[in-house]
This record gives structure tokens, sequence and C-alpha cells, in this order.
């Protein structure tokens, strides 16, 4: 948990193990129990949450280094780095109000608890809890066999919220 603020629990695995799914579901879930949850996505490429052609998209070619987007549905800002390095996660949550969890997919390598995510169809069935102390659980859609920590079926999304819960310490009076 960042002091005082931010309870931070990641899901990680190789590209195609199911991390997007699995995060959309356990969101659903958690929401569903009554927390507040917000999420970061770690994105390995480039990627662009505006288009072409629009007003923002518009003030970023012209060279504003942040731009907001506001509606009364929601709000958004992009930062452009410009040459600047990649922002540590840390600095990314920093900048988040107040919620009951943070739910991290990808950042392997941080030092937050995380559940691996495992499918048949991944990139790679190389395990990585094995040299990761950080991951306390590995959710499969398959059997595994000789691990020290708890395996789920990837599908077990209530048993897998509840080990959130438990690993978070999320209990009613924690709020």
């Amino acid at each position: 948990m960042t002091p005082g603020k931010h309870r931070i629990f990641g899901i990680t695995g190789w590209k195609n193990s199911g991390k997007t799914t699995l995060a959309v579901k356990l969101v659903g879930e958690l929401i569903g129990r009554g927390w507040k949850v917000s999420t970061v996505k770690h994105a390995h490429h480039d990627f662009d949450i505006d288009k072409e052609g629009t007003d923002s998209y518009r003030h970023r070619k012209a060279g504003a280094g942040e731009v907001a987007i506001v509606s009364d549905q929601r709000w958004a800002l992009m930062h452009e780095l410009s040459g600047e390095g990649e922002p540590a996660l840390a600095e990314i949550i920093a900048r988040f109000a107040s919620c009951d969890l943070v739910l991290v997919e990808g950042y392997k390598r941080e030092q937050h608890k995380k559940l691996e995510a495992r499918r048949l169809d991944a990139r790679s069935n190389d395990p990585l809890s094995a040299n990761d102390p950080t991951i306390v659980a590995i959710a499969s859609d398959y059997p595994v066999t000789g691990e020290t920590i708890p395996v789920f079926d990837l599908d077990d999304i209530a048993g897998l919220a509840d080990l959130i819960e438990r690993e978070m310490q999320l209990t009613r009076g924690a709020r």
C-alpha cells in the first residue's frame, strides 16, 4: 500500500495469458462487493487514446504538453512524454483519487503483490512465480502442479476476489 493512500494488487503473465479478461472480471466482482477500484494497464507499445481529427488530437499535435478532455460524464488527461522516460508506476498511482484498491495489469518487475495468469495459448508457458516472490497465487486454464502457492481456475473469479480481499486486508471496517 502506498503511504496512507492506495492498496495495490497486480495481475501479471505472458502475452495472451488472459490478464485483461481477468482484470475486467475482477473489477466487476470487486465493485459488486462494494469496493471502489481503479486500474492501471501497462502497454509495451505505442498507443493512442485520441484519434486524428478530434479537437484534443489537434491540441496535442500543436504541441500542448498536457491536454484534458472534460465532460459531465468523465474527464481524461493526456500527457505527452516528449522524450521523457516512462513514469514509474508510483508516479501514476500518486495521481489517482482515493480508492479501496488499485488493480495493476502488467508491471512484472514491480514489488507489489501479484496474481499470475496462465493460459495454454499464452506466448510462453514458463512460470513467472518461480522467480518472483511477489506472486502470491496463480490463475490458470490448465492443471498446474508443483507450486507452493495457491492455484485457482482462471474462471474462479469469486475465489480470486476473496484472495485479493485477504491479501489486501480489505474488510468492511478498513474503508
